[in-house]
């Protein structure tokens, strides 16, 4: 009786086809050091933003050490997280390290208090897009409106934060994704056009940004998990849209 050969065959057949090779997996480094106010708020934004990369097959590695802001080790990451850091968090060398990373095709992502750092360092200033100048006492409502070329879109929704005043308005020199209605609210100084949200392409990489971020509560929020979400996806240069 000839020997059953099917088995040999098919296991030829299967050795002869190629072995996808799974894509790399992008690295987020977020950065929490402070050298003023700290938030309480960080832990919460650190796991929601560590949930959110996971979802996106992303990892997440937290640091509270500026020198870890060097050429070898941020090489590794796609994106760069400053969640709620404050003052002035890196030396003149880790400064050069994170210029490179940008200017390579890294991404940067700002929350709330990012734009309370590095006051003395106006290529950070020009990442970020705008400073912080100061906030309403407490905790406010407002709505955050969606807008996409300078027009609103889709629905407002609701939010409870403390709501950053700018040194200036970013719109000219970044693509705002979001504005706050200080109608509702007491204590805004910028008007009618209030840019909470925005986005650009800086220096050879991906900057995005959102003033929100302060209230632990706000976390739970899925539209600003939502939110955070694109920052990320268009940070790690996987979405053009932000």
């Amino acid at each position: 009786m000839r020997p059953n050969v099917l088995p040999l065959l098919l296991a030829m057949c299967l050795s002869a086809v190629p072995v996808a090779v799974a894509a790399p997996t992008d690295r987020v480094l977020v950065f929490t050091h402070t050298a003023k106010f700290r938030h309480d708020s960080i832990p919460t934004a650190v796991s929601t933003l560590r949930l959110l990369a996971g979802r996106e097959r992303m990892v997440v590695d937290q640091s509270e050490n500026p020198a870890d802001f060097n050429a070898a080790n941020l090489a590794r990451y796609a994106v760069v997280v400053f969640a709620n850091t404050t003052g002035d968090v890196l030396d003149a060398e880790q400064q050069q390290a994170m210029e490179g990373f940008i200017r390579a095709g890294g991404g940067y992502m700002g929350v709330h208090s990012a734009a309370d750092t590095e006051y003395d360092w106006p290529w950070y200033g020009r990442l970020v897009g705008a400073y912080f100048r100061n906030h309403p006492d407490g905790l406010q409502f407002s709505r955050v409106q969606p807008e996409r070329d300078g027009k609103p879109e889709g629905t407002f929704w609701p939010v409870r934060d403390e709501l950053y005043n700018f040194r200036s308005n970013p719109r000219g020199a970044v693509q705002v994704i979001a504005t706050v209605d200080e109608r509702m609210y007491q204590g805004g100084t910028m008007g009618a056009d209030h840019p909470i949200a925005w986005c650009h392409a800086f220096d050879g990489g991906r900057s995005w940004y959102t003033g929100l971020g302060h209230d632990t509560a706000v976390y739970r929020n899925r539209d600003f998990q939502m939110h955070l979400r694109q920052g990320l996806l268009y940070a790690a240069g996987r979405s053009n849209q932000c």
